[in-house]
């Protein structure tokens, strides 16, 4: 098979092309919402950098999106299970449960490893929470993000199965980025991530910090140890422990990993250089240790 053959196949799964024109006109109502109500839920320079990394992420995933597509589809070819699994409903079904389990562990990893971070930290460098934040995908993450998804061709589906229920989920967490949606019926907010579950999810706050790593389903978050609840004692505030400088794309795209490199270098140490790229966020050699997990703890 040439190619031509796998651009084609990656070109029909087109539910996020199709979908942008709709979240667009839900952005636009929303801004055209908080204008005439006041919310002060739109900042000019941080929507602008979230339509810039939009872009980015559209221009850097297209070969990682392609080369991971023909792998699928080679995994799935040497898999015996590809007789047992052939798109019927159950199987997609079971699929959308997988993917958004791989998921949670992308997202989580994407938190616990400064190296993943860097490429996902633009997403979550925005100060305020609507929907043209959710257009604000991390850039850098596009080059690892489709290693979580390998094992899943093996078990059965095929590429533009998984591809197709990447999307689905991937349009799901649209509607999440937002505060005009409050709490929803507790039955729901147990079972399914929401806008109250993923506002946690973008604050900076010490008992939300790496909280609510759930795209469809906050249960993940449940299980693991991750779930935090939003606080009517507590709002959220939204950006990063310590904010971007500049609305530049570029800066918002790369800061990360212009931090990472500066402190490799700060230290001579080999192994001290590997856990500022494999450690978490916030582990320092010479300093306090501003780690997610052990501020949170100092917090109790």
């Amino acid at each position: 098979m040439d190619l031509s053959f796998f651009i084609n196949e990656v070109a029909k799964d087109s539910l996020t092309i199709f979908a942008l024109p709709l979240f667009l006109i839900v952005v636009l109502l929303e801004y055209w919402f908080d204008k005439k109500e006041h919310l002060d839920l739109y900042y000019g320079k941080d929507t602008r950098a979230s339509f810039w990394m939009l872009i980015f992420t559209a221009i850097v995933e297209a070969v990682p999106k392609l080369l991971a597509f023909i792998a699928f589809f080679y995994l799935h070819e040497i898999t015996p299970l590809k007789e047992v699994i052939q798109r019927q409903w159950w199987a997609f079904g079971l699929l959308f449960v997988l993917d958004d389990f791989t998921y949670y562990w992308f997202h989580r990893m994407n938190h616990e490893v400064r190296l993943f971070w860097a490429g996902h930290v633009p997403h979550h460098s925005a100060i305020k929470m609507n929907f043209g934040t959710a257009l604000r995908q991390g850039v850098g993450e596009r080059i690892h993000k489709f290693l979580f998804w390998m094992w899943l061709p093996l078990l059965g589906f095929d590429a533009l199965m998984i591809f197709m229920v990447m999307s689905v989920n991937l349009f799901y967490q649209f509607w999440v980025h937002t505060e005009l949606v409050d709490k929803l019926p507790p039955a729901f907010e147990f079972i399914f991530n929401t806008p109250s579950h993923h506002r946690v999810h973008h604050a900076s706050n010490i008992r939300y910090l790496d909280c609510n790593h759930g795209g469809v389903f906050i249960v993940w978050d449940r299980i693991f140890g991750t779930f935090s609840k939003e606080q009517d004692f507590e709002k959220p505030v939204y950006g990063l422990t310590e904010n971007i400088t500049s609305h530049h794309p570029i800066h918002v795209a790369t800061h990360e990993y212009q931090a990472i490199w500066k402190d490799v270098r700060s230290t001579s140490n080999f192994l001290e250089k590997l856990k500022y790229i494999f450690y978490a966020p916030g582990w320092s050699h010479n300093g306090e240790d501003k780690r997610a997990k052990t501020l949170r703890k100092n917090l109790k």
